[in-house]
Parts: C-alpha cells; structure tokens; sequence
C-alpha cells in the first residue's frame, strides 16, 4: 500500500515539477472550461511554496478556468516565468482576452517580477494583445528579458499596440532607474508587415538591449527592413537575427548589410528566402568581411542571388574561424557557379560548412561570355547614342568657336576620360594623376571601374612612358577609393567583371571591347599594397575560364592568371 501511494506520488511530481520553482501542466492535452475543472491544479498551485514557473502550454483554458487559476497567483510574490503558449486552442477569439487580461491583473496584484513571458502559438489577433497590454506596461514586466510571441495573428495593428506597451514599460522602467532590457524577442508568423515593424523597431531602437530577435514570415517589405536595421544598430549586443522569409529586395539588404557592419557580436544571420538579390547579397558579403568576427551561421539562401555575388559571399567568410554553416542554397547560381562557389570554400578550408546547392535554381539564360542577345539591343542602341552625344559635346566645348584652330587644347582629363588616348594621357603632364583622380567619383563603385578601364584601355608594354603613367593614375584612382571607409570594393569587383564581359548583370551592361591593356593594368594593380586581397580570389576564378571576351588577349589572360594564383598563395 505504501508502496503504491509513493509511486502515485512520484508520478505525480514527474508529471507537475520539473525543475526547482516550476509547475508543468505540459502537454497533457486537457480541456479546463470552468473552475471546477481546474479545482486540483488550483490548490497545487496554492501549496507550492515559492513558486517561479507555471507551464499551461498543450492545454486548453476557458475564461472561468484562467480567472481561477489566476486567483492562486495573487500571491506567488516570487513568480517569474510565464510558460503559456497554446493554450487556447478551440477557444472563441472573444474568450482570450478576458482570460490573458486575469491572469496578467493577479501577476500584477503579487507584485511578480517576470523574466519570461511565452504565449506562442495561440491565435489571439490584436484583441489579445490588448488582453495583456496591462501587464506589458506594468512593473511585472519592467524586469522582463524574454519575451515570445510567435504566430499569434497580431497582425499590424496588434504590432502597434505591441510597440506602444513595449515603449511605455521602458520610459516607466527608466523613470525607476532600472530600464526594461528585453534580450529575446520573438514573434513570427504574425503578419506585422511595414507598418507594425517600422512601430516595433522604434521600441527596439529605444531599449537599445537586444541579443535574439525572430520575425520570420511577417510580409515585411523594404521600409520595414530598412527601419529595423536602423533598430538594430543601437543593439549593439545583438547575436541572432532572424528575418527569415520576408521580402529585402536590394534596398532592405544594403541597409542591412549597414547596420551590420556596426555589431560585432552577431553569430547568426539568417536571411534564407529574403530575395536580398546579388546587390544586396555583395553589400552583406562587404560587411561580413570587414567585421563580424564571431559569426556562426550565415543564411542567404533562396534569395535570387546570381554566382558572382554568390562567389563574394563565400570569400567574404575567409578568416571566420568560428563559422558553422553558410547556406547559399535555393539561388541563381548555375551548375559552373556552384563548382566555383565549392572550389572557392575548399580552397578557404570550409568545404565542409557549405550547405547543400541540390536546389539551385541555375544561371541567367545568357552564356557568361557576353553573347549576341536580341533584347539587348535597344540599350546597345541607347549607349551608342549616349557615346555619340558625348562626341558632340567635346566639339562643341573644343571647337573653334572656343579656340583658334593655330592654338593648342589646354590638357583636360575629362576630355581623356570621355574619349581616351596615350595622347591625351600624356599631355596632361606629370599632375596627370591627380587630374584624373580629382574627376573619378570614388563613392560610386561602378564609376570607379570604368574609370580603370578606360585608363587602362592605353596601356602600352612597349612604351614605359605611356605605361608609367597608367599605372601612376591607377594608383591615384584606386588608392583613394580603397581607402574610403564607404567605398563598396566587391561592387567594384563585379562592376569589373560585367564590364569586362565575363560576367552577366541584372542590369543591361554593354561590356567594353577587352585589350591586354586591361588585363595587364589589372595584373599591376592586384599586387599593390591598396588591393584589398579578399578580392583576388573571386577574380581568378572568372579569369580562369574560357572566355569569348578574353580570346584576343590569351598572353595578358595568361600572365593576369598567374599572377593572381601567386598573389592568392602568398597573402
């Protein structure tokens, strides 16, 4: 007979206690509709001296049941987790908030300090936000550190509602001297959209204290993105981000990709299904190369991204010791792309942190050289206009009306830019590269590599003169911008490369007719001191290809190659 009463005891505390202060009802699947159903757990409640935790999940409640439950927290002074997620299911929505509204009054009325609040998966909308709205702005919540609220429906307005709380409980807790520091925030599947993200990330950006945010799958777009970046960039503790199935586009990633360049304790970074698109893609490899020192995982996957930039987040992770997981799957990298994007990893040593490519969804159409393409047509006619009004523009700003034809043009660097020559180049004098580099708009990555090309499109290896002074403006041009803290040196690596024809663009790109000049001027600049090396890997990988825009240059090809291995090796 003892025998038994201990193991119904024993039985009974497996199933209720599970951890020192903690009440669990978990996932027994029980429907409590009235007060009288919930008569036993009540009076455990009532004895369980010095109780922090009460776990409801996996059970469903009526009003009656929760205000019942309710009155045994009255008095659990010492109470701090709120263990409360799906525990409405059937329920009328009416019925929720009236039973979150007494649970939260009597958490109030004990004078509980709760560190945790969990009511996830249960489909309140904006009504049962409100239901707790009170207990969100009281001082039970002025200690609060994690706060989930996944899939609930909260919906725009319930986000707002969410937000106001959230900001009132931080001024109060503030004005106390003990400000609310919220470090886990979690509400996904909630359909906030802009306009509830853009509210809560103005809570965020005021708390300042965030180490976990989750919102994957709230339909938000770019404003939402870009406001929550803003946010996240005065949380400088901040270690996951998840944002998970939402829509970045290339604004919302390049504002991300700022904001991130200001954390230095982020180890997760999970933008899988965001469309961040290839330019948002190089713009978050750029800040993940520059900082980001303890990252863990990095999440780009199924976003639209095309192999070069794909490439450029790979080499981005050189040196992340920490690394775990890069997960590029699901995006427009091609069978060759995905090759590359592997040699690149393995040649890194994290072959084996490469996540599956088994969903690519392959290359543009186009062959990577640059081919004949019918609907490129109309822009090739559009820049053939645009270079045809530009030569009537230099006749007309150095044409006889504005000087003698007996007396010589004064050197102009515009005019070598626009329509270059070793001439031209060398009538500029020794200043020649300080003209040039006074012209060259550095904050513009795309500017700044047709720049180079053109520079470097008279270069002459027979003529040390005409050579010197290519090399002596390539250095002025991209020392400088190299040296600007904003300057985007992967947008200028691809820009390159789609000028050069080797890679295909998002944007219609007529690529240059390839000399060796190019190539050679190039080779000379990769091995300066200003040529950021995490950049050499990328461009040997498309120098190494066949190439129908590289056919008329095989020995420059050849010696680029080279150089760039030994360069790759030696740094």
């Amino acid at each position: 007979m003892a025998t038994d009463v201990i193991a119904q005891l024993a039985d009974s505390l497996a199933k209720t206690q599970v951890a020192v202060g903690e009440l669990s009802y978990n996932g027994q699947g029980l429907k409590f509709d009235n007060a009288a159903s919930v008569k036993k757990m009540v009076e455990e409640i009532q004895a369980f001296e010095g109780l922090q935790a009460l776990r409801l999940e996996g059970n469903t409640y009526g009003v009656e049941a929760a205000q019942a439950i309710a009155k045994a927290l009255e008095t659990k002074s010492e109470f701090k987790y709120c263990y409360w997620s799906d525990m409405f299911t059937g329920r009328l929505r009416s019925e929720i908030p009236p039973a979150l509204n007494s649970l939260g009054t009597a958490l109030m009325t004990a004078g509980a300090r709760l560190s945790v609040l969990d009511l996830s998966d249960n489909a309140f909308g904006p009504d049962g936000v409100k239901g707790i709205e009170k207990l969100l702005k009281s001082s039970a919540c002025h200690t609060l550190q994690e706060l989930r609220l996944n899939n609930c429906g909260m919906g725009i307005g319930g986000g707002k509602i969410l937000a106001a709380a959230l900001t009132e409980c931080y001024k109060q807790s503030t004005a106390l001297g003990n400000p609310l520091g919220l470090k886990v925030f979690i509400a996904g599947r909630n359909r906030l959209e802009n306009d509830g993200a853009t509210a809560l990330a103005q809570a965020f950006q005021l708390m300042g204290s965030l180490e976990e945010v989750h919102m994957p799958q709230n339909g938000i777009n770019h404003p939402g993105v870009t406001a929550l970046a803003t946010a996240m960039q005065h949380n400088l503790q901040l270690r996951v981000l998840n944002l998970n199935d939402n829509t970045f586009t290339k604004k919302g990633a390049i504002a991300m990709a700022q904001a991130l360049k200001h954390l230095r304790n982020v180890q997760v970074i999970n933008f899988g299904d965001c469309l961040v698109r290839s330019d948002g893609a190089i713009a978050i490899a750029e800040a993940v190369s520059e900082g980001l020192p303890i990252l863990k995982e990095l999440n780009l996957s199924f976003g639209e991204i095309g192999e070069q930039a794909a490439l450029m987040v790979a080499q981005s992770v050189e040196g992340k010791a920490t690394l775990e997981k890069l997960d590029l799957n699901g995006n427009c990298i091609g069978e060759d792309g995905c090759d590359a994007l592997r040699q690149v990893m393995e040649g890194l040593k994290k072959g084996d942190i490469l996540a599956s490519l088994s969903d690519d969804e392959g290359g543009p159409d186009e062959d990577e050289d640059g081919g004949d393409n019918d609907d490129d047509d109309d822009d090739d006619d559009e820049y053939e206009d645009e270079e045809e009004e530009e030569e009537e523009e230099e006749e007309e700003s150095y044409g006889t009306l504005s000087t003698p034809p007996s007396a010589p043009r004064p050197p102009d660097a515009s005019s070598f830019l626009c329509f270059p020559s070793p001439e031209k180049l060398l009538k500029l004098g020794t200043q020649r590269a300080l003209f040039i580099e006074q012209l060259v708009d550095v904050a513009d990555a795309g500017k700044t590599a047709e720049a180079f090309l053109k520079i470097s499109s008279v270069y002459k290896e027979e003529d040390e003169e005409v050579k010197s002074a290519v090399q002596d403006s390539i250095d002025a041009v991209l020392r400088k911008a190299f040296a600007s803290p904003s300057f985007q040196g992967y947008n200028f690596v691809s820009s390159l490369l789609v000028m050069l024809g080797l890679l295909k663009s998002e944007d219609k790109v007529k690529p240059v007719q390839v000399v060796p000049g190019h190539l050679r001027a190039l080779e000379y600049a990769v091995q300066q001191d200003y040529f950021p090396q995490e950049h050499v890997a990328v461009l040997e990988v498309f120098i190494s290809r066949h190439s129908q825009a590289l056919e008329a240059c095989s020995s420059a090809k050849i010696s680029l190659k080279a150089t760039l291995e030994r360069v790759r090796h030696d740094s």
